[in-house]
């Protein structure tokens, strides 16, 4: 192992993207309250990430793709940005930004469920019990007490976000070892935002509404994105990972803060068994090669 790969800068650059990803809930309300829609946020973060990272790859020439692995690409465009984004969004306006990113967090569990199904990978004990600790929390904040309810619609919208943010594992395993992360988002977010489009009903914006939709553009997506990746070739996966679950933590403290949202103590205990499942099968991948 090089000596740079565990230095203290990776760290940073982690709880960097993870703060971002964190803000996107409450940003996103904040455009809600401004008069978009959940979908038209999800547009406009592909149409203006498309952008960001098709000028990032042109400047770094990293805009080549293999005509063999064009039609994944562009399927991930589809699943991984417009169904996800729309999603995630409707997650946030049904059950407000901290439950969404809780049940963002569900999305390894999900993967190692499909792995197992599908794949026919070896379901550990490890697994089994981190799958038991996520179902086991997601039953306990639908139980709980507090303002924050799980309605059937957040549920529907979260576990439709985590399945296809589960995509993105298995994407990245396939795909981002051949490509630059700039390269796939200067294919898939065009695809997406054309495959949100004919879904929204475009509104007036106001000043307030425009930065808040910029926001999670510029910074909740391409800024994040960067920094995680930055701080990946910094740090071991494992470590990386671990640290990005800093994001429903910042998630429920500034949703508690900006927007008065909070869990009841179940709630919140469902939370941790949520994140204390994904550290589970975080460290059961620590030291295999992706």
């Amino acid at each position: 192992m090089r000596r740079g790969r565990l230095s203290p800068v990776g760290y940073v650059f982690v709880l960097v993207a993870a703060t971002l990803w964190g803000l996107l809930g409450s940003f996103s309300k904040l455009a809600f309250q401004e008069g978009i829609t959940p979908l038209e946020v999800a547009f406009w973060r592909a149409a203006i990430g498309s952008v960001l990272f098709g000028a990032h790859a042109l400047v770094l020439r990293q805009a080549r793709v293999a005509p063999r692995d064009l039609p994944a690409v562009l399927g991930f465009g589809v699943l991984g940005i417009s169904v996800f984004y729309a999603a995630y969004q409707l997650a946030v306006q049904t059950g407000g930004a901290a439950l969404a990113a809780v049940l963002l967090y569900t999305a390894p569990a999900l993967v190692a469920l499909l792995a197992w199904l599908l794949l026919r990978e070896r379901m550990t004990p490890g697994k089994l019990g981190a799958l038991a600790l996520t179902l086991l929390g997601v039953a306990a904040i639908s139980l709980q007490g507090g303002e924050v309810r799980l309605s059937a619609a957040a549920l529907l919208w979260g576990l439709l976000s985590a399945f296809t943010y589960a995509l993105y594992y298995i994407f990245g395993k396939l795909y981002l070892s051949r490509y630059a992360t700039a390269t796939v988002f200067l294919y898939a977010l065009p695809v997406g935002a054309l495959g949100l489009f004919p879904l929204v009903e475009f509104h007036g914006k106001s000043l307030l509404a425009w930065a808040a939709v910029v926001f999670i553009a510029l910074l909740a997506t391409y800024g994040a994105n960067l920094a995680y990746y930055a701080g990946l070739r910094r740090l071991e996966a494992t470590r990386a990972a671990v640290v990005a679950t800093f994001e429903p933590v910042v998630a429920a403290a500034v949703a508690f803060a900006w927007w008065g949202e909070r869990f009841g103590p179940l709630g919140y205990a469902g939370s941790a068994l949520v994140l204390l499942g994904l550290l589970i099968l975080t460290l059961e991948g620590r030291g295999k090669r992706p």
